[in-house]
């Protein structure tokens, strides 16, 4: 698969740097390093293109302007892309009525997009965009790299005796590369705190998603990008977690009843 990833920041060459380092051999990864400033209101996208993209299947929209979501038409027609996965970690790069408008553009190419929101939401099946909706996908482009790159998923053992880890392997990594520092962490973590301590992990690794809170959640990015995280290591050890139960006692003022 050839993969073009659009970049203008650190948030998205972190994102190319663990795709390079853990992605299979078989990917091919070009970087286009997008401007960092652009006009509100693009009206010429030839003025900032370059003269010529390199062949590719995906495009992954990792750079942090609006105004690029507006050129991803334009890069798709000069790549040859047929799928599109265009990352939504702050919602000022691609806000709702924009998102609206690019998932028509594309769909009249016959181009497959998925705006996933945040972008560790990204399953090989479907997307989150809202804390109720959900959308399915259904292109095979995008969930080979879903199967790989996408919402964390583990392999924790855990000893049964001491109710410890005793390893975790990474399914799917996050696209930053975060559910990796998460799993290098875990062995000798208690069943019982691996959820919060993959919480905290995940703050310290650190997440960049956006701090803002969005209307799509009443959340921030960020703590549902940590949601996401907690409940894939919970998941995994929940069948090792001590459970207490507090029996009702009497009231002290119906003992001499």
């Amino acid at each position: 698969m050839k993969i073009l990833a659009i970049v203008n920041s650190d948030y998205g060459r972190r994102h190319v740097d663990n795709i390079r380092k853990h992605g299979p051999a078989h990917w091919t990864i070009e970087v286009w390093e997008a401007p960092r400033i652009l006009p509100q209101v693009i009206d010429y996208p030839e003025d900032y293109l370059p003269a010529a993209l390199p062949p590719a299947d995906l495009i992954l929209q990792f750079a942090e302007h609006k105004g690029l979501a507006e050129l991803l038409p334009d890069i798709a027609q000069m790549t040859g892309a047929t799928a599109v996965i265009a990352a939504i970690d702050n919602e000022a790069v691609l806000p709702r009525g924009l998102a609206r408008q690019l998932h028509g553009w594309l769909e009249r190419m016959n181009v497959a997009l998925v705006t996933p929101k945040p972008l560790c939401s990204l399953s090989e099946t479907h997307y989150w965009v809202s804390r109720r909706e959900k959308i399915a996908y259904d292109d095979p482009l995008i969930r080979e790299f879903a199967h790989y790159f996408g919402m964390p998923e583990f392999k924790i053992t855990v000893d049964p005796q001491t109710r410890t880890i005793l390893s975790a392997e990474v399914v799917r990594d996050a696209v930053c590369g975060c559910a990796r520092y998460v799993a290098e962490k875990l062995p000798g973590v208690s069943a019982d705190d691996a959820e919060e301590q993959a919480g905290m992990l995940h703050h310290h690794y650190p997440c960049w998603a956006a701090m803002g809170v969005v209307r799509d959640y009443d959340d921030t990015l960020m703590h549902i990008s940590g949601n996401i995280m907690r409940e894939a290591v919970a998941e995994q050890v929940k069948a090792f977690k001590q459970v207490q139960y507090i029996a009702p006692g009497w009231r002290s003022d119906m003992s001499d009843k």
